[in-house]
Formats: C-alpha cells, sequence, structure tokens
C-alpha cells in the first residue's frame, strides 16, 4: 500500500514537472521583437524564419531562435596595431568602425562573427596602405586610408550581411625618436616661416619709405614748379596791366593836350614841378650843372616840343 501511493506521488511529480517545463516552453515560443531587431529562428536546426518588429508565437520544443541582431548601426573600435610605412618607420595606428546589419541571415551563417571578422580585415587593410605611404603622407592621407577600408570591408560585407558606413582613424603614433626629429622640424619651419616674413615686413617697410620720399620729392618739385609758373604769370600780368596803364595814360594826356588850352595846363604842371625842382638846389652838397639862361622857361618847353617850331608856323 505504501509503495502504491509512494509511485503515484512520483508519476504525479513527473507529470508536474513536464507541465511546468511544458507551460515555460509555451510562454518562450511567445517571442516580442523590439523596433529594429531581428530574430533568427531555427526550426530542428535548420533556418526556419526570420522575425521583425513584433509579436510573434513559435511552436514549442520545434522552434528555437539561434539569432539575436540589432539593426541599429554600432560602433567598434579597432584595437591600436602597429604599422611599417614605406620609409621604414614603424607607427601605431587605430581607429574606428561605423556598422550596421542589413541582411540579418548572412550576418548568422555568413560568418561566425561579424565583429571580429571585421575589425581583422580593417587592420590588415590599413597596414597594407599605410605600407605604401612615407610618414609625412600618413598624416596627410587619413582620407584615402579611411576610404580603402571601407571599400575592402564593402566587398566582404555583401557576403556577411552588414554594411560598412565610415571608418575613421583616431591615433597615429610614431616612435619617440621619430616624434622628436618631426617636431625639430616642425620648429625649423615656423623659424624659417618666421624668418621670411620678418624679411618681406622689412622689404615692403623699406619700399614704402622709398615711395613716401619719392611721392613727397615729385609733390616738392610740382609745388616749387606750380609757384614759379605762378609768379611768372603774376609778373606778366603786372607787367600788362602797367603798360596798359602807361598807355592809358599817355593816350589820356595825348587827348588833352589835343584839347583846346591842353598845351598851356601841360605848360604850368611842367613849370610848377621845375620850380619844385630849384628848391632842393641850396643844398652846400649838391652839384648842379645849369643852362646859361635859366629864365628861358620858353626855351626849355620848346625842348620838350610842347611848343611848335617856327618852321611849321
Amino acid at each position: 500500500m505504501i509503495a502504491g501511493i509512494n509511485t503515484d506521488v512520483i508519476v504525479m511529480a513527473i507529470w508536474g514537472v513536464i507541465f511546468i517545463i511544458f507551460l515555460i516552453k509555451l510562454f518562450q515560443s511567445i517571442r516580442l521583437v523590439p523596433t529594429k531587431s531581428a530574430y533568427i529562428v531555427e526550426r530542428l536546426g535548420k533556418y526556419h524564419s526570420t522575425l521583425d518588429a513584433g509579436f510573434h508565437a513559435l511552436v514549442p520544443f520545434v522552434d528555437k531562435v539561434s539569432y539575436i541582431h540589432d539593426l541599429k548601426e554600432e560602433t567598434i573600435d579597432v584595437p591600436p596595431q602597429e604599422c611599417f610605412s614605406c620609409d621604414e618607420v614603424n607607427v601605431e595606428v587605430d581607429g574606428v568602425i561605423y556598422i550596421s546589419v542589413i541582411d540579418p541571415v548572412k550576418a548568422s551563417y555568413g560568418v561566425v562573427d561579424y565583429r571580429y571578422a571585421a575589425i581583422q580585415l580593417a587592420q590588415t587593410t590599413t597596414r597594407s596602405v599605410i605600407g605604401t605611404l612615407d610618414l609625412d603622407r600618413t598624416f596627410e592621407e587619413r582620407d584615402v586610408i579611411s576610404a580603402k577600408v571601407v571599400e575592402v570591408l564593402d566587398q566582404a560585407g555583401a557576403m556577411w550581411g552588414i554594411r560598412v558606413h565610415r571608418y575613421e582613424i583616431k591615433n597615429i603614433t610614431p616612435p619617440e625618436t621619430v616624434k622628436n626629429a618631426m617636431e625639430m622640424q616642425v620648429n625649423a619651419e615656423r623659424e624659417k616661416r618666421a624668418l621670411l616674413a620678418k624679411s618681406e615686413g622689412d622689404k615692403q617697410s623699406k619700399i614704402n619709405r622709398s615711395e613716401g620720399v619719392k611721392a613727397e620729392t615729385i609733390n616738392h618739385s610740382e609745388g616749387e614748379m606750380q609757384r614759379r609758373i605762378n609768379e611768372a604769370e603774376g609778373k606778366g600780368e603786372e607787367i600788362l596791366t602797367i603798360a596798359r596803364a602807361t598807355a592809358e595814360s599817355i593816350e589820356r594826356m595825348a587827348a588833352v593836350i589835343a584839347a583846346p588850352g591842353g598845351k598851356n595846363v601841360v605848360r604850368m604842371q611842367l613849370g610848377a614841378q621845375y620850380l619844385k625842382q630849384m628848391d632842393g638846389l641850396s643844398s652846400s652838397k649838391s652839384k648842379v650843372v645849369l643852362p646859361g639862361n635859366m629864365m628861358d622857361f620858353d626855351h626849355w618847353m620848346n625842348s620838350i616840343g610842347l611848343e611848335e617850331s617856327k618852321t611849321k608856323k
């Protein structure tokens, strides 16, 4: 009797365990796939379907989610590695890859680990590209190296179900001795540029000063020339004005003399001037030569042409 009871209990326990396992499997067969995710389902060990975002129910004990892929773009660090440039300089290079899964099936069955495979391919491609460049160009041709790595990864990514968006080199670290030599070279270039800039400045300064002296000399000469021209024109105008005034006064005097009684007026003015000049003869320091007949005024007037000659009469 007791043995029968124990057997029933064991059977019930076994059925209870089976029921619990069934519930667990039933619960596991219900899948809620998030956005930008893909679940790879295998049925009895063989690929069956790919679950997109949403609610899905699987067959318990038959279907199994073997791979889960995130379809968003992800960043993968490429560890530092040693590379030799074309001029046999050892440099350490590291970078970062930006990739995303575009074919979950190929990403699951086309390669064991697409992340590890992408890192290894990026490292080998970087080494091969840097091996064709001089050390100086490795710092300048980062875009070329990145483009070449992306090209090679895209070709492999077509089989791996991934897309490589870009590859960026983070650091290119040369040896300490090379770094010191590069710093010395940079300092020498800076000193050279400083000397060239100083010499160019001195040259331009001398040119500016000479041009200033030249402009000053030209301005001074032009000013002196204009001054002389103005003086000459002023003197010419003065001479012309005096000549015009003299001609005008002569014409007026001639008109006065030609007028009735004009000769008498002129005789009176000349006589007054004659007598005025006689006042200065009383000085003891003056030496004067006088005509024989000082009182013959008519004779003196005839000598200057104010009296008509006897022949005309």
